[in-house]
């Protein structure tokens, strides 16, 4: 599993304006089920995805098609992780992502 930090670089003008494609961006790997949780951090200077997938390399690829890394308006800070301990219903995330 992976934990996505975005830090804005852009004009929150230009955020706003890439905001909606960033959205179909996010659903399109939540339906894929590779995003579990996102949102924006408060203060807005960014956001963080939690991300499943098989790889980094996997995940750099899709973090390639956020149009907010195709407009260089944020950066992007991927930090990998292994769930060992996790709430019952959190384990559905989890199901696979060693294997």
């Amino acid at each position: 599993m992976f934990i996505v930090s975005l830090h804005y670089v852009g004009e929150l003008e230009r955020i706003d304006a890439l905001l909606e494609e960033h959205r179909t961006f996010l659903q399109r790997y939540y339906d894929a089920g590779n995003f579990i949780v996102s949102g924006r951090k408060e203060p807005r200077t960014g956001g963080i995805i939690i991300a499943r997938a098989k790889s980094r390399d996997i995940l750099e690829k899709i973090i390639a098609e956020d149009p907010f890394n195709r407009e260089k308006v944020a950066e992007y800070q991927i930090t990998e992780f292994v769930p060992t301990k996790f709430a019952s219903s959190f384990a559905v995330f989890c199901d696979g992502i060693n294997d």
